[in-house]
């Protein structure tokens, strides 16, 4: 049961990045605006591609288990700056607050998932380990 609930894990963080990246990749033009009304201005052409860049990787390295401690970082070191810019509940009038901070614990919680996945590894079904168990003896 452990190891079907590892896997069900990694799909599901796994999706919430990826589609965040196609998001950020179909609506740019939208992206970059949102990016300066959050005070983003420096290369947002280049800020933006990177950050699809890393969510795609890194969601589809947390997907496959492949590297998944790496994908898993490179998602976390995104995620953690994100929501601490995105949703500061602390500086929103009191009409937003309330569900800023929802959507802060929220983020908190995919860090914390992504964290584990860095602790523990991909888990039994993932693409690295079909990899080593394929390995013909020499």
């Amino acid at each position: 049961m452990k190891d079907i609930a590892e896997l069900l894990a990694r799909i599901w963080i796994s999706f919430v990045f990826i589609y965040e990246a196609l998001d950020a990749l179909v609506f740019f033009h939208k992206t970059k605006a949102t990016m300066t009304a959050y005070g983003i201005l420096w290369q947002q052409d280049l800020v933006l591609k990177v950050t699809i860049f890393i969510l795609l990787i890194g969601g589809i390295l947390v997907l496959i288990g492949y590297f998944a401690r790496v994908g898993a970082t490179m998602l976390l070191l995104y995620w953690l700056p994100m929501t601490l810019i995105v949703y500061s509940f602390w500086d929103d009038p009191g009409e937003l607050r309330r569900l800023h901070t929802l959507y802060f614990m929220r983020n908190l919680a995919l860090c914390g998932g992504l964290l584990l996945l860095i602790a523990n590894g991909a888990g039994k079904y993932s693409i690295k380990r079909l990899i080593y168990i394929m390995k013909l003896p020499k």
